[in-house]
């Protein structure tokens, strides 16, 4: 058995990250876990930013134990930020396992167009977002790096505060909502 992989799907909102790490899911016989289908079970309409947050702990928890145990997991969060890369990135080393970068990008317009569609379609499966709101993330988006996406750009230092990317990654991601 080789090493398992840890696939991290990099992206904004109803650019195809989901349908992608379900082709992910079935093609590496990968643990897929999504975090809107969680927190969509868990509050229905409601989308809590905390909430959020700790669920997708609870996945990352799952997912790296997964890795131990040798199965390949696919993390359809999104993962705006460099530091939530490079914290999943130093965590699946860490376990001896092999990490994919998966970025997924469209233009505003079909962005919108796909939003739209999905809204209409399947609403029981998103949240309205508006069109200030989709321009607003996509200015917060660290784009990943060319040597970010192929893994041979070095991990950064952990922010400043931070002693190691795991401490960093209990603070990003909390173990409770209280």
């Amino acid at each position: 058995m080789g090493r398992p992989t840890l696939f991290l799907t990099v992206g904004l909102p109803c650019t195809g990250k989901t349908t992608a790490a379900r082709r992910i899911e079935t093609a590496h016989d990968a643990l897929r876990l999504t975090k809107d289908e969680w927190v969509k079970a868990l509050y229905g309409p409601g989308n809590p930013p905390l909430a959020g947050a700790v669920i997708e702990g609870r996945l990352i928890q799952i997912g790296l134990r997964a890795l131990e145990l040798g199965t390949n997991v696919v993390l359809d969060f999104g993962l705006w930020s460099r530091d939530e890369r490079s914290a999943l990135r130093r965590a699946a080393a860490d376990l001896g396992a092999r990490v994919e970068l998966h970025y997924f990008t469209l233009t505003p317009s079909e962005q919108r167009r796909r939003r739209d569609r999905r809204q209409a379609d399947a609403p029981h499966t998103t949240w309205p977002m508006s069109d200030g709101e989709l321009v607003g993330w996509a200015a917060g988006l660290d784009v990943p790096t060319p040597g970010e996406l192929d893994g041979s750009e070095p991990l950064d230092a952990p922010p400043a505060g931070f002693p190691t990317w795991h401490a960093w990654r209990e603070h990003r991601w909390p173990p409770s909502a209280h």
